[in-house]
């Protein structure tokens, strides 16, 4: 057998050879047709540039060829290069001609680099600086990347004609010498100008001092303005920071009123991506320079609240001159809910009623007035009984007996119809009469009480009427009701008067248990993100206090969360040292009482989205000897990093998911929340999330399963994603218990606001499958309230303008709730429901209003559609896709932006929500009808 091998070897080895003879043939004739096919033109320009090359070589030495000579002929080269290179649509012919002889002109090159500088004549030192030039273009094709040849030779030319210049005969090629070879590369240098920085950084040169990169920026000095002229802003910015040298940009004439605000979107959008904090500072600061050189004021307060810097918020509105425009601002401080008391001008007190949100309640009644949902809806109105296939409650087989009132029932109805008719100031079981109230018993009474705050939400002086009366009940629950009712109706509204710190602190030094904690409660919904002292010193006390036991520990901790709401994000030390000695203080009883988790969820609120600002803190809580400390240190951690999107901190957060605990695993509940949080409001980190919860639902134990409902509730506040909703309807079926009524009450959350007519659907079936279950049809009636807050003119998203912004006292009030679902049954089931009326610091109008600069309502056509992302893109692409037009006022929901669909008016504001300003567009000219 083994002969026949050989021979099929051999065989094998002769028919490669010929098919490699074949294809060297090939590979001849192919050159040769690929010359005959060269039009006469291309033909011409080949034998133009070979005659010119060899002339430049100079290979015989032929005295005749005089260095002006070779010059020339080099001019001529250079003049083809440039035409050709200006366009990078194909390769350009010159560059596929010069090819065979790019290594004689290097060759040439490095021997006139041999010669001595000092030495060489003028004419063959101009000569050497203009093959440099030609070399570093022909190298962006030809050339070794790694070794950045490039920008070796052109750093080599450079460096030559400044030697030229120091001998007093500057060449007139030196200007100009980047920009005119053409953008593609001006973009290719650009690329290995970032790479030779950073290895320079890497053998030690210090990156704050120019000296060791004086070459390299003199380039950059260049290229940037090239890059934003010529529109490709990104490029430039992206130089910039390669360079790391970003304030740069500030001392650019180059940036005008027509492409600023590509810079800045594309700065504001980047940020999220920057790992280093001090990065993400930079380049914030940067964009709000920007937009303050060139008086896009109300832009520059968007930056600013984006870093967090509420002290140069006065400066912005001092320095605005434009009335208008600072309404506008006003208006975007109350959504965002900062405090802030204007003193000086004349317009001042105009302007702090609108940072006191005065007008909201007004513009709101007349929003529902204008779409015609003024009209007060019942619980039953939401729950639907009749299409129910069995009948739910409502038609009973013994339809001959009384009805009877389940207090748990009843209790639920009090929340529908609180969250259904909130802030429309009427309803027809609280404001009619008192008979509601008394249906109700002991805590029941409390939130039915407390109820009336919600209706009557954002309008304090009518409010304080209704509620007065029941403030002198002789029951205690209806006064501490009561009590809360005032907090809740003044939520993120100033009012002169401050009703609530009136009439809340006498409760706050009194004695009775359950009047303490409605008023700490009243009080940190009233003053959620206000960060006033004269609140804080009331509750403190409280929180230091010491007796008492489990109520009194129960007390601690409402007056510590309500501190946390009150500063939240403000990473104030006194509040924060308190409750952090007060949880080292505590005795293992106390620290396991069942809210405890809120004195834990009141200090990590003071540090929301500050990021590297909590780790003294981490430090700190990481010392109390209880397993309580895990659970409060992942808590803090997610709450310092939420909504920043941050990689490493979501691999830390499921690297606690990882161990496979069955009991004492709040800690890991907590990760998995973070991970939503963190990810929360940036589109590719919540895709990645899901996909990990995925996973976690299957290959983790109970704990872990039972808090990812949550966290995807989380991700999608009042933003009722098909995929998502899918995914929590088949949670809700769960054997769990504690898996289904989380996903019940995350598909609330989830659809929060929206009327989702799905949703609706997938409620009424779930109240029929757990009839018999009173905690789950809670839960339901609860997710049901949620559906239909508002009637469907309110949402729960924190995230808003242009979803840049993340308001600190909404999201706060979301994780108070997400926090409570993870003990559903020692909280919400069992006396402390109350605590959902935290919510009312969440909701906001989800309306769009157009007004007059009296603040009149002004309809004008509006485009809303999906937004699209256009940042870094050409022209003046479409920034919504799929849209409708309507005329003013009008909802949107969270993903959804708006535009103006006529050119007769122009906006203040750059971002259409809320209540927005009109003026008339001066350029205006109306078509003239036939």
């Amino acid at each position: 057998m083994a002969p026949i091998d050989k021979k099929d070897d051999t065989a094998v080895e002769m028919t490669a050879e010929t098919d490699k003879k074949k294809d060297t043939k090939k590979t001849k004739k192919d050159v040769e047709e690929e010359e005959n096919a060269l039009s006469e033109e291309d033909q011409e320009l080949k034998e133009r540039l070979d005659t010119c090359v060899s002339t430049v070589l100079n290979v015989a030495n032929e005295t005749a060829v005089t260095v002006p000579l070779r010059l020339k002929a080099l001019d001529v080269i250079v003049t083809e290069l440039r035409t050709a290179t200006s366009s990078m649509t194909s390769v350009p012919k010159p560059l596929k001609f010069l090819r065979p002889h790019f290594a004689d002109i290097k060759k040439l090159h490095s021997a006139i680099e041999e010669e001595n500088d000092d030495s060489i004549e003028t004419e063959l030192l101009e000569l050497k600086a203009r093959l440099a030039d030609v070399l570093s273009v022909l190298s962006m094709t030809m050339g070794n990347h790694e070794e950045r040849e490039s920008l070796t030779f052109k750093l080599s030319g450079m460096k030559d004609y400044d030697i030229l210049e120091s001998r007093g005969s500057k060449s007139a090629n030196a200007e100009d010498n980047l920009g005119s070879w053409g953008h593609e590369f001006v973009r290719s240098l650009a690329g290995e100008i970032g790479q030779e920085y950073n290895e320079r950084v890497i053998k030690g040169a210090d990156p704050d001092s120019d000296e060791p990169f004086a070459d390299l920026l003199g380039m950059v000095n260049v290229i940037v303005p090239f890059h934003v002229t010529h529109n490709a802003e990104a490029e430039a910015v992206d130089l910039l920071i390669e360079v790391q040298r970003l304030k740069n940009l500030l001392n650019l004439d180059a940036i005008d009123e027509n492409n600023y605000g590509r810079i800045c979107l594309y700065l504001t959008k980047t940020a999220d991506f920057m790992s280093d904090p001090d990065d993400l500072v930079e380049m914030l600061e940067t964009a709000f320079e920007i937009f303050r050189k060139q008086n896009q004021y109300f832009d520059a307060l968007r930056v600013a609240i984006r870093m967090n810097n509420d002290e140069v918020i006065p400066e912005l509105l001092s320095e605005c001159k434009d009335d208008l425009m600072k309404k506008q601002m006003c208006l975007l401080l109350a959504r965002q809910r900062i405090n802030i008391e204007l003193e000086d001008g004349d317009d001042a007190e105009d302007l702090n009623a609108l940072i006191g949100n005065e007008q909201l309640s007004e513009q709101f009644l007349k929003l529902a007035q204008d779409l015609d949902v003024t009209d007060a809806k019942t619980p039953e109105d939401i729950y639907k009984s009749h299409l129910a296939e069995t009948g739910g409650f409502s038609r009973r087989r013994d339809t001959g007996g009384a009805q009877v009132d389940s207090a748990r029932a009843n209790l639920a109805s009090t929340f529908v119809n609180a969250f259904v008719n909130a802030g429309f100031g009427q309803d027809k079981l609280m404001t009619p009469d008192n008979e509601w109230l008394y249906k109700n018993k002991d805590h029941g009474m409390m939130s039915a009480a407390a109820s009336l705050g919600s209706i009557l939400l954002w309008n304090v002086d009518e409010g304080l009427t209704q509620i007065d009366k029941f403030l002198y009940s002789s029951e205690d629950y209806v006064k501490a009701g009561a009590a809360l009712a005032v907090g809740i109706l003044s939520s993120g509204v100033r009012n002169d008067a401050d009703p609530a710190l009136a009439l809340l602190s006498e409760h706050i030094e009194g004695d009775v248990h359950i009047m303490k904690c409605a008023a700490c409660t009243g009080l940190g919904i009233a003053y959620a993100g206000s960060a006033r002292e004269d609140v804080a010193d009331l509750l403190l006390p409280v929180v230091e206090s010491a007796e008492g036991g489990a109520q009194g520990m129960m007390e601690v901790c409402l007056a510590g969360l309500a501190l946390g709401m009150i500063y939240v994000g403000k990473c104030d030390e006194n509040v924060g040292g308190t409750i952090v000695q007060r949880l080292m203080e505590a005795t293992e009883e106390e620290l396991g009482h069942s809210h405890a988790r809120f004195l834990c969820l009141g200090l990590s609120l003071l540090f929301l989205g500050q990021m590297e600002k909590a780790d003294a803190m981490l430090e700190a809580l990481r010392t109390v000897d209880h397993k309580i400390s895990k659970y409060a240190v992942i808590m803090l951690e997610s709450c310092a990093y939420a909504g920043s999107g941050n990689v490493l901190k979501v691999q830390e957060m499921l690297h606690q998911c990882t161990e496979h605990l069955t009991e004492d695993a709040e800690h890991q509940m907590a990760a998995v929340i973070g991970i939503g949080l963190i990810t929360l409001g940036e589109d590719v980190g919540s895709e990645m999330a899901l996909r990990a919860f995925d996973h976690l639902l299957h290959y983790c134990e109970l704990p872990i399963k039972r808090a990812v409902p949550l966290a995807l509730g989380v991700l999608h506040i009042s933003d009722p994603d098909f995929a998502v909703i899918d995914q929590l309807s088949r949670l809700s079926h769960d054997p769990d218990t504690e898996i289904s009524q989380n996903a019940i009450m995350a598909m609330g959350i989830v659809s929060a606001g929206t009327n989702n007519s799905r949703v609706a659907g997938l409620l009424r079936q779930l109240s029929e499958f757990y009839s018999k279950e009173a905690g789950h049809i809670f839960c339901v009636r609860i997710a049901q309230g949620f559906l239909h807050m508002g009637k469907g003119l309110i949402t729960l998203n924190p995230v808003h303008s242009d979803r840049m912004l993340m308001s600190g006292p909404a999201l706060g009030s979301m994780l108070i709730l997400i926090h409570s679902f993870l003990d559903l049954k020692n909280t919400l089931l069992d006396k402390s429901h109350y605590l959902l009326y935290y919510l009312t610091c969440a909701m906001n109008p989800r309306m769009l209003i157009t007004v007059n600069e009296d603040m009149s309502w002004r309809p004008v056509t509006v485009r809303v559609g999906q937004a699209v992302e256009t940042v870094g893109q050409a022209g003046k692409p479409k920034r919504i896709t799929g849209f409708q037009t309507h005329t003013s006022p009008v909802l949107l929901a969270s993903k959804e932006r708006a535009e103006l669909g006529t050119d007769e008016v122009l906006s203040v504001s750059s971002v259409l929500e809320g209540i927005v300003i009109l003026k008339d567009n001066p350029d205006y000219e109306p078509e003239e009808s036939n």
